[in-house]
């Protein structure tokens, strides 16, 4: 940045005019990279963290048990455009405005004709479930073997 303001300072002659422009090059493509490593690590996560913000947002319905930004957890009693009435005790209920809401901690259970739809592939899942045995008896004490990890000195 330097360089660029001082070649932009300075008069340029016929001989420095080559130099400088080869020094402007580079600094144009070092805040190029500059640019893009910033959109990268930074604009682009933002923008995804923003998004899936606004799909929870726009997902919340009655029944679900949320939590607001200030840490107050509650379940959600009616929805409106711009907010949302969450009920946080017996007989008190709060307004809350949609951005103040930070996760939605537990989504009310579905119908039970989307549950009859994911039924065969939760039992798929299940089957999947791997089986562990009864632990081993040693014939001669019968007592219960039970297999430890052999101790490492730190």
């Amino acid at each position: 940045m330097l360089s660029l303001l001082s070649a932009l300072a300075t008069p340029e002659s016929s001989g420095a005019a080559s130099g400088s422009t080869g020094s402007m090059m580079t600094t144009f493509v070092t805040f190029g990279l500059i640019i893009v490593i910033f959109y990268f690590l930074i604009i682009r996560p933002q923008k995804k963290r923003d998004k899936e913000t606004k799909d929870m947002l726009s997902s919340i319905k009655k029944g679900d048990k949320v939590v607001s930004i200030g840490g107050i957890h509650g379940t959600v009693m009616a929805v409106k455009e711009t907010t949302v009435v969450v009920k946080v005790d017996d007989n008190t209920r709060m307004e809350f405005s949609k951005s103040a809401i930070s996760n939605i901690v537990d989504r009310k259970a579905e119908p039970a004709s989307a549950s009859k739809k994911k039924g065969k592939k939760e039992s798929k899942a299940d089957e999947k479930v791997e089986k562990v045995s009864a632990p081993e008896k040693d014939a001669a004490t019968d007592a219960t073997v039970i297999e430890t990890a052999p101790e490492t000195d730190k």
